[in-house]
């Protein structure tokens, strides 16, 4: 069930009105009444595939039961702790945790790459290599709930918070459905107390929530699907693109990407405050950074802040000299891109990121930027400008490759940029000149909003409410006036 389509819209508004006026008084029926509205809206794309998610909900809160009831040092045996302390200790139920998470992921997301990238491997050495691949579904969201779930063990085995005994609220809290297929991949020391208090309605929070899910349908109908026309049409022959069309679509494709999935996290977050809940920011105006570092501070704030905590810091973090920060730097990158898919062009991404990366991380300038750029002020000075619009076009070329089927095809792309051609009119419809100003207009708004949570969050407040409601209403208009067919969001198949 997508946000952006006519069920969603019949579905939301019954689950908010069975939730706040039928079962408010009783917070154990709320948090069941959720549960069966987010199976509910799992189940909507493919039933078959709620036994993974309840499997997974239910190795996880066992999991976190048995590792509160042992201490490292509780063997229950006299024998040397180094034999058996994983056999009769936490280290077990940890490990189960994670083997059946990743082992589950693995499987549905990598079973197919990892066999034909060694059966592209044997055949290249001039063997057979035989097919193994299986005809695989990979299931929607798997990847966000997935280290949702591990991170509630991970934090029980660290001692940063205690297992829940309430199986309804834990289920409920990995499966509440705003954010349950793209994020963001909440925290259980974050989220899941919020299953177990009260929870009251509250006007302006739910009008807050109404503003941030009309600027997340905005950008998701009217900026991502507007641009993914264009963005289509040049990535399906690249090879016969001019450079300007090459150009412009790369530039289409990075406010693709950004108005898809931020704009899904927007609506997420937005559903959350009208039922009540307070979800993490996801992004925080990423193409205003002045370097790759702050980038990532502001992109997908979920998964940047989860490979942070839970892969970077573990490996030892900057703390093991210049080739232990090169390797976890690395590490981190890698699998954050084969995180987002089972394609070397992932991977090849991470890897570039890692390289933009690593300068800043070696020279001890990586925090740099920690506040927006020109806080406090209308316009940046042109050094920050200029920073900006470096790391833009620097991330832009790394979205080719993110968004190119091989590393070929992104290759093909790539050196189709380096012609004169790029200096020529783009050749392409009216219609796409006409929406290239709309997507000028989207940018100065989220200038101008960037200091706030979302740009439109307090626009027009000192305006007369005529002038403010004619505001929200022009949006209104616009998603309808330029929506498309209706589309999925790019991260579901992450």
């Amino acid at each position: 069930m997508l946000f952006n389509s006519i069920e969603f819209l019949v579905f939301f508004p019954i689950v908010f009105l069975l939730y706040w006026f039928v079962f408010q008084k009783n917070l154990r029926a709320q948090n069941a009444f959720l549960l069966l509205a987010s199976y509910l809206f799992y189940g909507w794309w493919d039933w078959r595939f709620l036994g993974l998610i309840a499997a997974s909900s239910l190795v996880d809160y066992i999991c976190g039961l048995k590792l509160a009831g042992f201490k490292d040092s509780e063997t229950g045996s006299e024998a040397p702790k180094a034999v058996f302390s994983w056999f009769l200790g936490r280290k077990k139920y940890l490990s189960i945790s994670l083997v059946f998470n990743l082992g589950v992921l693995g499987f549905f997301k990598y079973f197919n790459f990892f066999v034909g990238s060694a059966s592209d491997l044997i055949s290249s050495l001039g063997f057979q290599a035989n097919d193994y691949s299986l005809q695989l579904i990979l299931p929607i969201g798997i990847s966000f709930y997935t280290f949702q779930t591990m991170s509630y063990t991970l934090d029980i085995y660290r001692g940063k918070m205690k297992p829940t005994q309430d199986i309804i609220a834990f289920f409920a809290y990995v499966s509440f459905f705003p954010q349950l297929v793209a994020g963001p991949i909440e925290r259980a020391k974050h989220l899941l107390p919020q299953f177990m208090q009260k929870r009251s309605f509250a006007y302006s929070k739910a009008m807050d929530g109404m503003r941030q899910i009309l600027w997340g349908l905005f950008k998701k109908m009217v900026i991502a699907d507007n641009c993914a026309v264009f963005v289509d049409q040049v990535y399906a022959h690249p090879g016969d693109q001019p450079a300007s069309n090459l150009a412009l679509a790369a530039v289409f494709f990075s406010f693709q990407i950004y108005g898809d999935f931020s704009g899904y996290s927007d609506i997420a977050i937005g559903l959350g405050r009208l039922l009540g809940f307070d979800l993490m920011k996801n992004f925080a105006y990423p193409y205003f950074s002045r370097d790759i570092a702050e980038f990532w501070r502001r992109w997908h704030i979920s998964l940047s802040s989860w490979f942070r905590d839970y892969v970077y810091i573990p490996l030892g973090g900057s703390y093991g000299g210049k080739l232990g920060t090169m390797r976890n730097v690395f590490i981190v990158f890698l699998v954050s891109g084969l995180w987002h898919g089972a394609n070397w062009t992932f991977i090849l991404w991470g890897g570039l990121n890692a390289l933009f990366f690593l300068p800043l991380m070696l020279n001890n300038k990586h925090k740099h930027h920690m506040e927006i750029a020109a806080k406090g002020r209308l316009w940046p000075k042109w050094k920050d400008l200029s920073l900006m619009l470096t790391n833009f076009i620097l991330v832009t070329l790394t979205w080719v490759v993110f968004r190119s089927k091989s590393v070929s095809e992104a290759w093909i792309y790539l050196n189709g940029l380096w012609s004169s051609s790029l200096f020529t009119w783009p050749q392409m419809d009216i219609r796409i000149y006409l929406f290239s100003i709309l997507i000028v207009c989207f940018i100065l708004l989220e200038w101008i909003g960037r200091e706030n949570d979302f740009a439109i969050q307090k626009v027009g407040f000192s305006w007369p409410s005529i002038l403010r409601y004619g505001f929200y209403y022009s949006i209104v208009m616009m998603i309808f006036l330029f929506a498309t067919k209706e589309q999925e969001f790019i991260y579901f198949q992450f």
